[in-house]
């Protein structure tokens, strides 16, 4: 049995720390300090957990990231293992005081065949559509139109598709998405900034969300199908090139044989898998990190684990 297991109040401490690092950014306007202060606190717990990490989805290539590079070992030894993360999804959404801002980290443990990991993505777009677990496979595939993947999900769902509500980032590019799905009666709901978490909300049936679409952040969709590998949702995800040499170059470098694969959520995250979350501003995910009276900081964090099954949601007080 992976010993990540056993680490579970370790991550949950690592992403509670972060979150409460991130709070005297909220609502002040600099997305860069914000971001700084979340990225400094989830590397030191990193580094005095007892893993052998590697940052593979990271703040960026080492050249433009100081910490948290991809490629960059953390921990203190042990269990060999892949990291995602992105220490504040949603730098803007923290800056601004909007919904839903999340500390996210997932870990998958390489096994001792080096079977398991993350899918090694560039920096680059993903062209991506998901949805929640207990739904038959293959009832969404990226070749097919909007119309179609909503019609067969909502055959799979026993609604209309009028009943359906699909998350959506509001980008100029998504013009034809946003039409395409409004021809078919469904849902919108637009976000601004947090892919993360709208792919995650398909999985929340306190959501209401039943579908993402869009594209984003390639990054973000490996942190996206490690979560959805443990609650049993589909995603498929494509990188997005457009004829950019120089990206199609590192994508090879880095692993990626066929630049035109679709990527199931299971190609994406392999292995054991454990994938922990915690609120900075409140939103369709957790509640936001407070600070009472007392100087107290109560956090709310949610964490996923692949083996054992479990699916942990945690309300955690720190005393001052």
């Amino acid at each position: 049995m992976s010993s990540l297991t056993s680490l579970t109040s370790q991550i949950i401490t690592l992403v509670n720390k972060t979150a409460i690092a991130c709070y005297d950014h909220i609502g002040k306007g600099n997305n860069h300090m914000a971001d700084q202060a979340a990225v400094m606190a989830m590397r030191e717990g990193l580094n005095n957990m007892p893993i052998s990490g590697e940052v593979v989805i990271g703040e960026g290539e080492r050249d433009e990231a100081p910490m948290l590079y991809i490629g960059e070992k953390v921990g203190l030894g042990g269990e060999k293992v892949d990291i995602a993360l992105d220490p504040l999804e949603g730098t803007t959404i923290c800056a601004n005081m909007a919904e839903s801002s999340l500390v996210v980290i997932a870990f998958a443990s390489k096994g001792h065949n080096n079977q398991g990991g993350f899918l090694h993505a560039p920096d680059v777009y993903m062209q991506k559509i998901a949805v929640g677990p207990n739904l038959p496979q293959g009832v969404i595939n990226l070749d097919d139109s909007v119309a179609n993947n909503l019609k067969n999900l909502a055959l799979a769902k026993k609604c209309s598709t009028s009943d359906l509500v699909v998350m959506i980032l509001d980008r100029p590019r998504h013009q034809e998405i946003i039409a395409k799905t409004r021809e078919t009666g469904a849902k919108i709901r637009l976000i601004t900034d947090g892919d993360v978490a709208g792919v995650i909300a398909c999985a929340n049936p306190n959501s209401g969300i039943d579908c993402y679409l869009g594209t984003g952040g390639a990054p973000e969709g490996v942190l996206s199908a490690a979560a959805l590998q443990v609650v049993g949702g589909q995603m498929m995800g494509k990188l997005i090139f457009d004829n950019n040499h120089r990206q199609i170059e590192r994508a090879k470098q880095m692993g990626i044989s066929d630049i035109n694969l679709q990527y199931t959520a299971s190609q994406m995250a392999r292995g054991h898998i454990i994938f922990a979350c915690a609120g900075v501003t409140s939103g369709y995910m957790l509640s936001g990190v407070k600070k009472n009276k007392k100087g107290n900081f109560i956090v709310n964090s949610l964490l996923l684990n692949s083996q054992t099954k479990e699916i942990i949601n945690t309300k955690t007080k720190y005393l001052s």
